[in-house]
């Protein structure tokens, strides 16, 4: 088999496979400059009474977000995050995770049958409440048909974990009979960016072992009952999530439906129950709403951590993040953490490389034996593999040796490719100059737009040209036909990285130029 096919194609093979998400993907790299839908205010450090005598809304402010519940159902209708933010600008506000009106419904909703509806409303115990050893909790109680409601919420001042205890008690007469339900509601599309648009983003739940992800056309055209219990469900995108954690014994059945546009209502259903006159019966439920961070879901417990799946590439993918979050608690820089990733990588795989250099180097020296083996027998292609086969096996070389390194580079780059789109670590990440979101194309402003790419892709360039380089050393004794069409793969490759992330062409650059 002639090495320089061989190479041909794999290289080929990456294109295709490259070449299907890059054309979904579109050109433009550019995020959606969003507003929240609460605007975040200046606020001390505890929870505050309400902002106005009208709006009631009771605000928790905590190191890692803001928070707003309203006594209409009392349901959360804002969460912003404080260390993450919506847009990469100095002055974006935070990261806004509850992007609803309101016209549809908003998260932590309850209901009991038909005798607690998710407008109830519900007044607040106390004005204010301050952190004691970093926890707080305030109550808000309501009325039904016949009930009285008491919710209780609780939060931590170092956590997204929060956790809402509803106590039902029958205030009638009567035997009451109901099925508790906890409404949540969300958008999944929580930032439109590149990632966004080839990485799953929607309503998931995670059930015997396995985490299920359900796409919009699951319950396009009516509600979709999923049965049995779960470990958790979620509303989630590519970096942040809003989860319900579930006890045992706490969930029946999960229903989905579409709300219009792109949000979506999950309703965790709890068994039929039966309230005697007098009887109270309470309802236990957790919450993380926030990024998904490894460390942070496996604290949650509940088998959270689940959520983050790299596919075929997780073994790889789990093990190299943890690499880049090492190296960047040293050195502060996760460009600087993606290139020392690299230099290990490729140390590693050096013993390899070296062997299939050598046998490159082998068979260009036999490039002069094979030429005249292809005029000799020109009409006779069975005798001439024969014979080109024996001049391998004499001379002790194996064409495919020099295939291995990139065929052993191929799952390094998809797991860091992976990790760089789906990992929030990287995100708004940023590495020197004008590389300020490794998770994003780089693009150098020139002080006017170029088309179809806007600044100018020096990174991407310069990688090309590493592959070109790289192309010539190697190349040297090949057919002119061959050499040209080598030739072609840097200019093609180029044209796909343009809208990769920086931090995988860095990648790329960084393992051309070792």
């Amino acid at each position: 088999m002639d090495i320089y096919r061989t190479l041909l194609a794999i290289n080929f093979s990456i294109l295709i496979i490259f070449a299907c998400p890059y054309f979904a993907l579109g050109s433009d790299p550019t995020e959606l400059t969003t507003t929240p839908a609460i605007t975040t205010q200046s606020i001390p450090s505890t929870l505050i009474e309400y902002l106005t005598a009208d709006s009631h809304n009771l605000i928790v402010d905590t190191d890692f977000y803001t928070a707003s519940f309203s006594e209409e159902g009392g349901v959360l209708t804002s969460f912003v995050l404080k260390k993450y933010k919506e847009v990469n600008k100095a002055d974006s506000p935070g990261m806004q995770i509850v992007r609803l009106d309101g016209s549809q419904g908003y998260p932590m909703g309850f209901t009991w049958g038909s005798l607690v509806s998710e407008k109830t409303l519900y007044t607040f115990a106390s004005g204010s409440t301050e952190f004691q050893d970093n926890k707080a909790n305030f109550v808000m109680k309501g009325q039904g048909n016949g009930l009285k409601i008491k919710r209780t919420v609780s939060f931590s001042n170092d956590s997204y974990l929060l956790s809402l205890v509803v106590q039902v008690k029958n205030v009638s007469s009567s035997v009451l009979e109901g099925v508790a339900a906890l409404h949540q509601f969300g958008s999944p599309a929580i930032e439109d960016n590149l990632a966004k648009r080839f990485l799953f983003s929607g309503p998931a739940y995670y059930a015997a072992e396995s985490k299920v992800e359900i796409h919009g056309d699951e319950f396009a055209k009516g509600p979709l009952t999923i049965t049995g219990q779960a470990d958790w469900t979620a509303c989630e995108c590519n970096y942040f999530m809003n989860a319900v954690l579930l006890e045992p014994g706490s969930m029946e059945s999960l229903i989905v439906q579409s709300e219009g546009s792109d949000v979506v209502q999950m309703s965790i259903e709890a068994k039929s129950a039966t309230l005697q006159p007098g009887e109270t019966k309470t309802y236990s439920y957790k919450f993380f709403i926030g990024p998904k961070k490894l460390d942070l879901l496996k604290h949650a417990g509940f088998n959270l951590d689940k959520a983050i799946n790299y596919g075929w590439f997780n073994s790889i993918a789990k093990p190299t993040l943890a690499l880049l979050n090492f190296f960047y608690g040293i050195f502060k820089n996760y460009g600087i953490a993606i290139i020392l990733v690299t230099i290990i990588f490729k140390t590693l795989l050096w013993p390899i490389t070296r062997k299939g250099m050598q046998s490159m180097h082998n068979m260009q020296k036999l490039q002069p034996e094979m030429t005249k083996l292809k005029a000799k027998y020109k009409g006779e292609p069975a005798k001439r593999n024969q014979e080109v086969a024996k001049l391998y096996k004499i001379n002790k070389v194996n064409p495919l040796v020099g295939c291995v390194p990139l065929l052993l580079q191929i799952p390094v780059f998809f797991a860091l490719y992976k990790v760089l789109f789906m990992s929030v670590e990287l995100r708004h990440a940023p590495f020197m100059l004008w590389i300020n979101d490794l998770s994003a194309p780089d693009r150098l402003p020139i002080g006017v737009d170029i088309p179809y790419v806007g600044g100018l892709p020096v990174l991407t360039l310069l990688m090309g040209g590493s592959m070109f380089l790289q192309q010539k050393m190697t190349t040297t004794t090949v057919s002119p036909i061959q050499a040209k069409v080598l030739m072609f793969i840097p200019v093609t490759f180029t044209f796909l990285f343009i809208n990769f992330a920086s931090g995988l062409v860095l990648y790329w650059l960084v393992s051309n130029l070792l």
